[in-house]
Order: C-alpha cells, then structure tokens, then sequence
C-alpha cells in the first residue's frame, strides 16, 4: 500500500482554507472543460440541510413557528360559562410571558423564518474557552485525579488546545487516566498527557507496521517537514509528528498556533509553501534525487498557496488580481510561469534550509524510526541535546550517531536502488563498538577510526538560532 503525507495537516488554518478553496475552484474548472465528469472526479460532494429544507423538515419548522406565534393561555371553564350566563363578552386570552431559548452547533441551517424579529431575534455566540479558561478546565479536571502534572506543564497542555471545548479537555484527562491504568498505575504522568492529547486529535493509529525500508523514508519525509517547522514557524509550536500510518495517510507533522494571526503576511504563507516542500527538499537529498509519490498531496498545497499569492493578495511579481482565470485564457500560460517560477525560487531555499540542517534532519527521522511518533518538546529535546518526554536528545549530537546513521542510510539507500530488502538493524546509542589493545570490548569513538586511518564522517554541528 501506497501511503501519502497529510498535507493540510501542518498548515495554518488560514492557509488551510485557502488550499482547499482553490483545489474546489480548479476541480469545477476541470468539469467545466470536460476534463472531468460533471458529478464525482474525486472531490466528495457535501451537502447540507436544515430545517425547512423540504420534505419531513417543511411540517417540522411550521409546527415550531405555531407553537411560537400561537402560545396563548385558555381562560378556564368556570369563568368561560359565568360570563356567557351573565351575557358578558369573554376576555381575550392573556399572552404567556415567555422567553424562548434554542441552542444550535448549525447555525446556517436554520430558516430564516425563524430568525425574524419578534421571533429569535438576537443570536449570541458562545465560543471555545480562552487560554485561561482552558487553563482552569484542565486544573479542575486534573484536581479529581491522582497526577504529577506540573503548572509549566499544563501551561504547556493549554497552549497545544487551542480549539479545545471543555468536553474535548474532560476526554483528554479521561484517556489519560485510561492511559495510566493500563500500565498499572494510578498516577497520571506527563507522557499519559501528551498520548491521550495526541489521541484524541490525531485519532487511533492503524495497527500497520511498514516494512523498515518504508519506514525510513517516510521518517526522512516527515523530518524534513519537523525541521522547516521547527526553523521557520516562530509563533507556532510542533504538536506531535509520527511515521504510524491511519488510512492513506503515512504520517504527519502537526502544529499548533501559539498565535495566530488574522492576516497573514507574505513571508509567514513563503514559510507554509517551504514547509510543504521540505519532504520533498529531504527525500532528493537523502536518496541522490529520487523521490517517492508521497510528496504530491505537499506539491498540491504548495501550489495552491503560491496561485492564490501570485493571483490575489499581491505577494508575487504584479499585482494584478487573476481570480477568473480560466482553462482557456491566454494569460493562463504566462500566470502558470509565474506560479513555477514562485516555487522553484522558495524549493531552492528548502534545499538550503535542507542541506545547512542535515544533522538535524537525520536525527528526527531516526527519532521516528525508533518511536514511530515523538512530540514537540521531543524535537525541541533533539535539537537543543537534552532529555524529552520520549526522547534523549543528547546521542544526537555525538560522533557516533552521525557515523552509524551515515552508516544506516547508505545500506537503506543500496537496498532501494537495488528495489531489495533492508537487512541492517536501526542504530541504538552504544550499538557501534570495538576491541581495544587489551582485547575489551569498549563504545566505539571518533578516534578509534582515526587511529586506522580511515576517513569517517565528523559533525558539521548544530546551526543554532540566535538567542531571543
């Protein structure tokens, strides 16, 4: 089975939006030049109803609209025949005072007759708690419970819910004491937290191991998305990346915004569309320019964020608006150029990002390997060479970890040119040793190939950001 990257996944909301709108925009240009068939073509059809929209619905939403126009209270039958015996004209019925309430999670569904004035006429939005609203629903669900959760680390687990409802955070705290007792415990951990987070956003993981060959590369395809995450995202933090596959989905790296803007500008959608390219940027550096197909869902979001820069929002080379360009406009062509010329210029800047971190992208994607999904702080742990909450990061930055993985890769790379199996073991720290003079069995170093005069790979080191 053939397995791509969730390419929406790592994106931000906005830009989300914006790719999703233009593969809907080109697939009706598809159907309108007869490339596609007018119904289906691989874009799923949804349709939404609400009350009044027909059928069973029409008798529904008129009974309601009775029952609120028509709520009237019956004089009782003794007032009634005392007033007919006295010749009396009987009273009107006295409306109820009544305030009517209704609660929706489909508001565009309802009827407008419904929200007319004088019936519900004023409508009121109650959102997602706050950050410190989110905050406190995590303390007092964690207060029920036995845990070692610090405040930094609930501070920490309310900035990676930014979307998070107060049933969504019962769930959470749920599935980790869930966590917790299946592995004979009753204290709810750090780790518990992040997989019963990762859990209930990501969903479960298919019970699917791919061969160690697959698995490698799409460890190196998403390592490169972590690490143009990690090196460009400055108000984003990296919620979870895994190799672990659900559906036609292989794997993905997901973040979540510390602080997302309204408007973004053009350097952040630059830093999205590099971002798509870095799996691909990684795998033709990794494997001597090939690439596999699990890029083409990166290349679609690429290029749906570089269209709508070039042709709306004034970020390309002109800044003429291009929204109703069509398959056969003549300026089709020469916006098409433009697009490509867009993105070879931002693919060329991933190479570099690519090249300049190779340590870094080779110690995620080994990360991966070995875990199959770290989290943020894990990354965070690689890169700074300190212990995470799955990962120590700090093997990653020793002589022996660039000689065995180099060491790895070269078999991985020799068994996909030659389409064959990939027999060698994924290194461990201390996995690479030697016989000394005395005939000891010791962890290999650096020096011992230099003693053999042999040429070894050495570290470039870690490029690391300036200090803020």
């Amino acid at each position: 089975m053939q397995y791509g990257c969730n390419g929406l996944h790592y994106l931000s909301k906005g830009t989300a939006n914006t790719v999703a709108t233009d593969m809907w925009s080109s697939h009706r240009e598809a159907q309108a030049s007869g490339a596609l068939p007018a119904q289906g073509g691989g874009i799923r059809q949804i349709v939404m109803g609400g009350m009044g929209g027909g059928g069973g619905g029409m008798g529904t939403l008129q009974a309601l609209l009775t029952e609120i126009s028509g709520l009237d209270k019956p004089r009782g039958f003794l007032s009634r025949r005392a007033r007919a015996f006295l010749t009396m004209p009987a009273k009107k019925p006295p409306k109820y005072r009544i305030l009517i309430m209704m609660a929706t999670n489909a508001p565009d569904a309802l009827d407008e007759a419904l929200l007319r004035p004088g019936r519900l006429d004023r409508q009121y939005k109650v959102d997602v708690p706050t950050l410190e609203g989110r905050r406190k629903t995590f303390e007092g669900y964690l207060n029920k419970i036995k845990h070692s959760i610090t405040t930094e680390q609930v501070d920490r687990l309310t900035l990676m819910s930014p979307n998070a409802s107060g049933a969504v955070i019962k769930d959470i705290v749920n599935e980790a004491l869930i966590v917790a007792l299946r592995n004979n415990r009753d204290t709810v951990t750090w780790p518990d937290m992040l997989g019963a987070k990762s859990l209930k956003t990501h969903g479960m993981p298919d019970d699917v191991h791919p061969m160690s060959l697959e698995r490698h590369s799409v460890a190196i395809h998403e390592a490169g998305h972590a690490v143009a995450m990690y090196r460009l995202l400055k108000r984003w933090t990296i919620d979870v990346a895994t190799i672990e596959p659900r559906g036609a989905i292989g794997g993905f790296v997901s973040p979540v915004p510390l602080e997302e803007p309204a408007f973004p500008w053009r350097s952040e959608k630059e830093h999205d569309v590099m971002i798509s390219l870095a799996s691909l940027a990684a795998e033709r550096h990794f494997y001597d320019g090939d690439n596999s197909v699990g890029v083409g869902g990166d290349l679609g979001s690429s290029t749906s964020v570089v269209r709508t820069m070039e042709g709306r929002h004034a970020m390309g080379s002109t800044i003429t608006s291009f929204t109703d360009i069509t398959a056969g406009d003549p300026t089709k062509a020469e916006f098409d150029r433009r697009v490509e010329e867009r993105l070879q210029e931002l693919y060329a800047r991933t190479v570099t990002l690519v090249e300049e971190n190779e340590q870094f992208v080779m110690a995620i994607a080994h990360a991966l390997e070995q875990h199959h999904t770290i989290t943020g702080e894990d990354i965070d742990a690689i890169f700074k060479g300190t212990k995470g909450p799955i990962v120590d990061g700090s093997w990653y930055h020793s002589p022996e970890f660039v000689f065995v993985y180099k060491r790895f890769h070269a078999e991985a790379l020799k068994a996909h040119v030659e389409q064959g199996k990939l027999n060698v073991p994924l290194p461990k720290p201390g996995s690479l040793v030697v016989m000394d003079p005395s005939g000891a069995i010791v962890p290999w170093t650096i020096e011992h190939e230099a003693v053999a005069g042999q040429l070894s790979p050495t570290p470039s080191g870690w490029s690391r950001p300036p200090e803020s």
